[in-house]
């Protein structure tokens, strides 16, 4: 009788276990073997870890899942090839990293795991956040988002990791009571002509209330502006397009002319 904690339904398959084997040990080899391997650190290769994160990200946002499956691959080579360059170092090792991560996702999932009920999606982040803090791996419950993130997304995690213990906006009107709120202090400072270090320090304040307002609502505010983006540059290129077949470029053209093209593009778009 198996004494794991999990279904045994979900143990992987001897030729699934075989081929993640093969894969680390090709890892290991490139990194003894090929000099260009040999020679990266943590710190050489951690730009293109983010990169390959960002290339996953977008395969998603444009539901490319061949696309998907190959940016993940080249995730999980990262995750290995830190994993060498650490037992290398004698810092830690691929077995230590898988040990703590099925500890720490057992530990902080007692409603999977173990036997607390939990009423729904927001008593699981609840426990999740209460169980970081008695953990004492983060001396706040802000801790642990990377100052690296793109602000829009790091943002939302804030305010989600906030509400997660309770403190958030009541109702979802005030959510936009404060979007209004931010944008009427915004406009005060711009008629008033004040510094613009102000009018900034301001309108920071409105997009973070816009973003609360979002996760209020289940908005993911990341991909709706990258869908905004993504409809601008496409309308713009329609603009392009139209004007290279009159032999012409957008610095050339009238403003009344691109929003003609404009319109067009969204017409287009909506049949």
């Amino acid at each position: 009788m198996s004494n794991k904690i999990y279904d045994p339904e979900f143990a992987e398959a001897p030729e699934r276990l075989e081929a993640l084997s093969d894969f680390i040990a090709i890892v290991k080899q490139l990194r003894r073997e090929c000099p260009w391997d040999r020679e990266q650190t943590h710190d050489s290769v951690k730009n293109l870890l983010i990169e390959e994160a960002y290339e996953a990200v977008e395969a998603i946002s444009e539901g490319d899942w061949a696309e998907l499956k190959k940016e993940l691959g080249d995730i999980l080579l990262h995750v290995f090839f830190h994993a060498d360059i650490a037992e290398k170092a004698g810092t830690f090792t691929l077995l230590e990293i898988v040990q703590a991560e099925t500890d720490k996702l057992v530990r902080r999932h007692p409603h999977v795991f173990g036997e607390v009920e939990v009423s729904g999606v927001g008593e699981v982040l609840s426990n999740w956040e209460q169980i970081k803090m008695k953990e004492g791996t983060n001396r706040s419950v802000l801790s642990g988002l990377p100052g690296a993130l793109p602000a829009l997304l790091r943002a939302y995690r804030i305010q989600e990791k906030a509400a997660g213990v309770g403190f958030d906006f009541p109702d979802q009107y005030q959510t936009w009571d404060k979007v209004e709120e931010e944008l009427g202090e915004v406009r005060r400072l711009f008629d008033q002509e004040a510094p613009r270090v102000e009018v900034e320090k301001e309108f920071g304040d409105l997009l973070f209330a816009i973003v609360n307002f979002a996760r209020f609502h289940g908005i993911d505010p990341e991909s709706a502006l990258q869908r905004a983006n993504l409809k601008f540059v496409r309308r713009f290129r329609h603009i392009e397009g139209r004007l290279r077949g009159q032999g012409k470029i957008p610095a050339d053209s009238s403003l009344e002319e691109m929003d003609a093209l404009w319109e067009e593009a969204k017409r287009e778009e909506a049949s």
